[in-house]
């Protein structure tokens, strides 16, 4: 994807700005995660965390090598910078992880649906052929989301709190 803002439109009708995250763009991510709410932020970081430090700021606006992308997703109407949507893939390129933060103003406006769409779009242009994410299990609204979008649920190996859910893109 270019430079350029792709338009999206969520189910409620809410238009979205997404283009990639860059370095420029740490104090809009801090301003975004200020407006997460703590379980969210919980959820997304799998920690107690109740801010986000400049090491995860950092690492939210990786440069694109092809391994890691993050996209911000902006209101289209107010330029507010909504939601935060990563995909790191694994060294093989077959598998990529997502993960989406959402303002806590705009949840149940369909932005979380809506960039877990464009990510699996996105995954797919790079020829992945697995998309992934590590959850709480506590996490039921993402669970449910993934599910309704055709990804499995499975055990994630070694910690009865997480699951592991998992979407085929393609055939491997």
């Amino acid at each position: 994807m270019s430079d350029n803002p792709t338009s999206l439109v969520t189910r409620s009708g809410l238009k979205l700005l997404v283009r990639p995250a860059d370095t420029h763009d740490e104090a809009t991510l801090k301003h975004l995660f200020h407006h997460v709410s703590h379980e969210d932020l919980r959820f997304r970081f799998l920690s107690g965390l109740n801010e986000i430090g400049p090491e995860q700021l950092r690492a939210l606006t990786p440069i694109d090598d092809g391994n890691a992308v993050s996209y911000l997703a902006f209101d289209a109407e107010s330029s507010a910078a909504i939601a935060s949507a990563m995909l790191v893939s694994d060294a093989a390129g077959e598998r990529g992880e997502i993960a989406i933060s959402v303002d806590a103003d705009y949840r149940h406006r369909g932005v979380g649906w809506t960039l877990l769409s464009f990510m699996a779009d996105e995954a797919e242009a790079r020829g992945l052929s697995t998309i992934e994410s590590i959850e709480s299990r506590a996490n039921t609204a993402a669970i449910g989301l993934e599910r309704d979008m055709g990804f499995s649920v499975e055990e994630y190996p070694g910690d009865s709190t997480l699951v592991l859910v998992r979407k085929k893109l393609r055939p491997v």
